[in-house]
């Protein structure tokens, strides 16, 4: 079956303005354009999303995969995305069943921007089955974390986004920002979608360099968790730390936890057998209280 036809309505990510600084005096500044985005599932209003507009397509894709509310990226025709009134149109196959039992109970979580998921997703949880051998090595661990230190972004320009990106090994494969970091996920998602991976040959015993590797900007928390693992990632990196109900997800099905890296500094939470201390510094280690990181 054909993958679903997108547009590609990517909007402008910043905008210019004039602000005054502390002397008085007038400059202008990039600041990030964000947009609301109705999006409408055979004709019926689903859900409002705030949102850059980066890659409008892959987040609407990735967002009804993540709720679960479609089992493939083949259940779509199309997704048609017009920011002239600010909506996205799915067109569905055959429609979605149960459409409205299944999106009436609804849990606002703690994602910037006021993220939302249907209730149902963690009644699910326990079927997620991830790869048993998907691991990361230290240093592969350092060398993302320095390839977005060195990536040009929003953030850097115009700062108040997020970023998320997925890796293969210490391969960059999307690198996506957004108001949300769940809107971020979820354009990495629907980008997953519409590029699947080759089947991975694991005959030459290597393992972490084919692995997909998630990385945020983000704390960790159980809806965090929940859709990278739904997206058959086993490895987490989050620039910030994690909740303890992401703790819990985490254990529960398996995923590597990694948070507060920076660096070459980092905290594993969860599943540490999945990482390969290949890189321990030499020196021994220094006793230091962690600040609290942003989220």
């Amino acid at each position: 079956m054909p993958l679903p036809q997108l547009t590609q309505a990517r909007a402008p990510l910043t905008r210019a303005i004039e602000v005054i600084n502390e002397h008085g005096a007038r400059e202008t500044i990039s600041i990030p354009a964000e947009r609301d985005l109705t999006v409408y599932v055979d004709k019926r209003e689903l859900v409002t999303l705030m949102t850059l507009g980066a890659h409008p397509e892959w987040l609407v894709l990735g967002y009804l995969l993540n709720q679960r509310l479609i089992a493939s990226v083949n259940e779509v025709e199309s997704i048609t995305v017009d920011w002239e009134v600010n909506a996205a149109s799915v067109k569905t196959r055959q429609g979605i069943d149960r459409i409205e039992e299944r999106t009436s109970r609804r849990v606002v979580t703690t994602g910037c921007g006021q993220g939302s998921v249907f209730g149902h997703l963690m009644d699910e949880i326990d079927t997620i089955r991830l790869p048993a051998e998907a691991g990361l090595k230290q240093s592969e661990l350092y060398a993302i974390v320095n390839a977005i230190r060195l990536k040009e972004s929003t953030y850097k320009s115009a700062g108040s986004v997020h970023a998320c990106a997925l890796f293969h090994g210490e391969a960059l494969q999307l690198f996506v920002e957004d108001v949300g970091r769940h809107n971020a996920v979820d354009t990495i998602a629907g980008w997953m979608a519409m590029n699947p991976a080759p089947t991975l040959d694991r005959s030459n015993g290597s393992q972490s360099s084919s692995e997909k590797i998630f990385y945020t900007t983000g704390r960790l928390t159980s809806e965090m968790v929940i859709k990278s693992a739904q997206m058959g990632v086993a490895v987490v990196i989050s620039r910030s730390g994690i909740t303890q109900m992401g703790l819990d997800v985490a254990e529960r099905v398996g995923l590597c936890a990694i948070g507060r890296a920076t660096h070459q500094r980092f905290l594993c939470y969860a599943n540490p057998q999945r990482l390969e201390l290949d890189a321990i510094p030499s020196a021994a280690p220094v006793a230091r209280e962690r600040a609290a990181s942003p989220s």
